[in-house]
């Protein structure tokens, strides 16, 4: 109940505007097989962040430009600047209304204090971090304790406990 409430409260937050990274992943136990991207039995997720800001995410059924479009047009006003990397499903930004850059990781993976998406990859890294301590989550689940980690991660500097207190006080009418 309380992951389902940090999940409404995620999906609340307004648009990220100005500089925003974009990036993929996959999360999932270790299986053998393919790696990266296509990896069969892990469930895609889709982030943006806005640097010196907050982070969002959504696991997506796939990472098709259609679906990342969908939630870059529904999180992220035209205008704003996208940082990401060189995979197919980000071509034709521009076309939209959108600033963007790409970093070609095969050459490195900051090309300036700007250009890079290293934030976003931070992100991936916490978040996995600390899901593995729940040793395996149903996939039905998996949502949950992913924004779990998206509020975490917005909130570090805050105190969680009392954070937390107050969204479900708000809830407290719903939960009668």
């Amino acid at each position: 109940m309380i992951r389902q409430h940090l999940a409404w409260e995620c999906e609340r937050q307004s648009p990220l505007r100005g500089e925003v990274e974009a990036d993929e992943s996959y999360f999932g136990g270790h299986r053998k097989g393919l790696r990266g991207r296509g990896a069969a039995g892990k469930v895609a997720v889709f982030g943006l962040l806005k640097r010196r800001g907050q982070v969002y995410t959504r696991p997506v059924p796939n990472v098709t430009r259609e679906t990342l479009r969908a939630v870059i047009r529904q999180k992220v006003p035209k205008g704003s600047t996208i940082y990401s990397d060189q995979f197919a499903s980000y071509d034709g930004l521009i076309t939209e209304g959108y600033r963007h850059y790409r970093i070609n990781h095969g050459e490195s993976f900051a090309t300036s204090r700007r250009q890079h998406i290293n934030g976003i990859e931070n992100f991936w890294g916490y978040a996995k971090t600390k899901l593995k301590r729940y040793y395996g989550i149903p996939r039905n689940q998996f949502f949950l304790y992913l924004k779990e980690m998206e509020f975490r991660f917005n909130h570090r500097q805050d105190d969680l406990p009392l954070l937390i207190r107050r969204i479900l006080k708000k809830a407290k009418p719903v939960l009668d």
